[in-house]
């Protein structure tokens, strides 16, 4: 989910880790707890009144605990501090998270989709479920909004990316219980075979979700610049800067959700040396002062007046 790169006046763009740390733990717990008694509910009632389709919802709860402890992993070791093995940082856990819980996904969802199928090449085997098991999926669809909807408040707030992906996986989960929902009630309606094809569609939804994040958190991992947007606010940071003339080849690449730039700033070339590197100085601090940029990397160029000399280039870091 994208952020804005441009925060308000009165709005901090940028979160220490101990706060970033304490949202996402705070946030994932309450995804445990949540999930811990769903998928209990959901398989005990699933498989005592005869339903694939609930057990197979209870299944994808399950694997949330299993992603829930995941971020609380990444969480925890994205916060250390750069060492001489990791000058840039840990931030990376997050998009190496975020890659997991892809992976966990597809898995999840794939084995889903051949249960469904088996059912359904054998339809029947297929039994009608009981009511109760109706009223189980209507309560975990309720649930599962209402956490997805707390998670994505957090998530946002932070700008996180793993706790995005996180709480778009409770979505996931809201849209299963809701294909769940009509396939029991079709099976209760005369229809048992549309219990299993239920388990099929939620199946198909999970692996199609862990497909989308694990392909995005790969990218992240291969250095993927962020969107056009954020790096015109970031070039206009750097133009603002008094001193600055002009700039030129802005690269980015995403470190967690942090970004790290190397952008050239040009500045006038009968500058001394000294006054070269204070505006690149001043130039770096209101970048990371106005944007989640983690580094930025500056060239100092020699900008030639219409009537000046085009002396040597000078660099600063």
């Amino acid at each position: 989910m994208p952020f804005s790169p441009v925060p308000d006046d009165d709005e901090d763009p940028r979160h220490t880790p101990a706060e970033r740390a304490a949202a996402a733990s705070r946030s994932t717990w309450v995804s445990v707890a949540v999930n811990l008694g769903l998928s209990a509910l959901q398989i005990a009632v699933g498989v005592l009144a005869k339903s694939q389709g609930l057990v197979a919802d209870g299944l994808h709860s399950l694997s949330d605990l299993v992603a829930d402890f995941v971020v609380l992993f990444a969480n925890r070791h994205s916060q250390k501090a750069a060492d001489e093995d990791h000058p840039y940082g840990h931030q990376r856990f997050e998009n190496a998270a975020s890659l997991v819980l892809g992976l966990l996904l597809l898995a999840v969802g794939a084995g889903m989709l051949w249960s469904a199928v088996l059912k359904l090449e054998q339809p029947e085997t297929v039994q009608p479920v009981h009511v109760v098991a109706l009223w189980v999926a209507g309560a975990a669809l309720v649930a599962k909004e209402l956490l997805f909807r707390y998670m994505l408040a957090v998530a946002t707030r932070v700008k996180s990316s793993m706790l995005v992906a996180n709480a778009w996986h409770a979505r996931s989960d809201a849209a299963s219980s809701l294909v769940v929902g009509l396939g029991i009630a079709g099976n209760l309606a005369g229809w048992p075979i549309l219990d299993p094809i239920a388990a099929a569609i939620v199946g198909f939804m999970v692996a199609r979700m862990g497909w989308s994040f694990g392909w995005d958190a790969l990218h992240d991992l291969m250095d993927r610049a962020v969107d056009d947007e954020e790096v015109a606010a970031i070039r206009r940071t750097l133009e603002e800067t008094p001193g600055v003339a002009g700039v030129h080849d802005i690269r980015t690449r995403k470190m967690g959700d942090l970004i790290v730039v190397d952008a050239h700033i040009e500045v006038d070339a009968t500058l001394t040396v000294e006054q070269g590197h204070d505006i690149a100085v001043a130039a770096r601090d209101r970048v990371l002062g106005r944007h989640r940029v983690l580094n930025l990397m500056t060239h100092v160029d020699p900008w030639m007046r219409p009537d000046g000399d085009h002396p040597g280039v000078v660099s600063a870091g």
